[in-house]
């Protein structure tokens, strides 16, 4: 198995409703009986630091993640199905966790 992480985008589009903390519940179900859910959560304000003069401002486009584990990317791609960002037409951008 590998690991994953689902990165979820605030983009839903503005006529979707937002998903809201009563739409998770039956995903992270989903996700348990799978054998695929790891832990995640949504994420807040914070900062970018750098050596640099001016650290650019921090990515906004980002509002939760879930870990995973699954057997490749299309089984990861698989579990997106009844998640409700990608339900209410946002985008989830799944990426592989190589084990360095």
């Amino acid at each position: 198995m590998a690991d994953f992480i689902l990165f979820m985008h605030n983009d839903a589009p503005a006529a979707a409703s937002t998903p809201g903390p009563a739409d998770w519940p039956a995903y992270f179900a989903k996700l348990r009986k799978a054998g695929a859910f790891q832990g995640g959560s949504s994420i807040g304000d914070g900062l970018c630091v750098s050596h640099a003069p001016s650290p650019p401002p921090i990515t906004r486009h980002l509002s939760g993640y879930i870990r995973i584990q699954a057997d490749s990317l299309s089984d990861a791609r698989a579990l997106v199905t009844g998640n409700p960002v990608f339900e209410a037409g946002g985008t989830v951008e799944i990426r592989e966790l190589p084990k360095d």
